[in-house]
């Protein structure tokens, strides 16, 4: 398909490890990404190289992103940490009627989108963060199984990543987050408790259960939406090493929020990791689990399998980007599952899913 007859979508933080496995794949889907970010040093040799087009625009610039969005109807947003990029790229969405894509996987994030529901509705567009590894999966996954049991109280949701490594972005968010514990949602509200609160012995199917401790998933926020479910849990598989690790940072959360400790690690990251290699993504595969049971104590459990986690999320980005394009959306701010039903992610090659008794 030629370039030039292909929709074109806007790609944020195109000089990203995430985006570049988006740019390799978008020609696959019919689409064609307009490269963005803050700066042309890197964009403008990216751009040459993929030959396609780019723009330039801070976001802290309204009037430089209102310029940047102009006859682009679709945003694909992957320039983290999501905490400080999203609500000025909303806003430019909401200004100039552009669909807003994003693939944080941040709490915070989801919930201040949906506070912008209305305004999104009024605007005749579609906000929806979370397209990506987080939440796809797990937000399909909690969805098959409110499908299956529609009065379930509880729901707890594990993944497991199985080879890969984190990117450069995925570790500044990560960082974002340090010191600020755990998250759970117990009795539809969000709560915040300690870091690796709970562990779970988590059966994927791999061979071997794993332990699992709580973390603050997104799914916290987005599984809630999705489903309704009033109590909601989420775990990583984990070593022990992690865990106690995880523990210790109840203790050092002054240390690990100090903005001198935090411009130290960012500086360590920058220059130590990168994301993982053709290889390594390739061999990956990402397992989820999840279970949800009722007041009368009946459990629905199933696990799901995919690729290596952000193979995974270009995918699942893209998948949705087409859908946006092809009239597959609904104004104001939804969820990947809520909108799309739990079988979205069975869209995808290489995924599987299992029923449990």
């Amino acid at each position: 398909m030629n370039p030039a007859t292909t929709p074109s979508f806007l790609l944020y933080g195109a000089n990203g490890y995430t985006a570049q496995l988006i740019i390799d794949r978008a020609a696959s889907f019919g689409l064609t990404p307009i490269l963005a970010g803050r700066s042309s040093a890197k964009l403008k040799p990216l751009a040459e190289k993929h030959g396609l087009l780019y723009r330039i625009a801070d976001l802290t610039d309204p009037a430089a992103l209102d310029t940047l969005l102009l006859d682009i109807p679709v945003v694909l947003h992957c320039a983290g940490p999501f905490s400080k990029t999203a609500a000025p790229m909303q806003q430019a969405c909401l200004r100039t009627g552009t669909h807003y894509l994003d693939i944080t996987g941040e709490i915070d994030v989801f919930e201040h989108g949906m506070k912008l529901h209305e305004e999104a509705v009024r605007q005749n567009i579609m906000l929806m963060s979370g397209v990506g590894f987080d939440v796809v999966p797990t937000d399909c996954m909690a969805r098959y199984l409110h499908d299956k049991l529609p009065d379930a109280t509880h729901l707890q949701l594990a993944f497991a990543n199985e080879g890969g490594s984190l990117s450069h972005g995925t570790a500044q968010t990560a960082l974002e987050g340090l010191g600020g514990g755990g998250k759970i949602r117990r009795n539809k509200r969000i709560e915040t408790v300690p870091n690796a609160h709970k562990t779970l012995t988590v059966d994927f199917g791999t061979g071997k259960p794993l332990v699992c401790m709580s973390i603050p998933w997104g799914d916290i926020s987005t599984a809630y939406h999705t489903t309704g479910i009033p109590n909601i849990e989420t775990f990583i598989g984990s070593t022990a090493g992690q865990v106690r690790l995880a523990k210790l940072g109840n203790y050092l959360g002054w240390l690990l929020s100090n903005r001198s400790v935090k411009s130290f690690l960012q500086k360590w990251i920058t220059r130590r990791i990168t994301g993982p290699d053709d290889g390594k993504r390739q061999q990956g595969r990402t397992h989820i689990w999840g279970k949800a049971w009722n007041a009368q104590g009946k459990t629905v459990e199933a696990r799901l399998h995919g690729p290596e986690g952000y193979t995974l999320t270009a995918l699942t980005a893209l998948t949705i980007s087409r859908k946006v394009f092809d009239g597959d959306w609904k104004p104001g701010y939804q969820t990947p599952a809520g909108l799309y039903g739990a079988d979205l992610i069975c869209q995808l090659d290489g995924v599987s899913r299992e029923d449990l008794v």
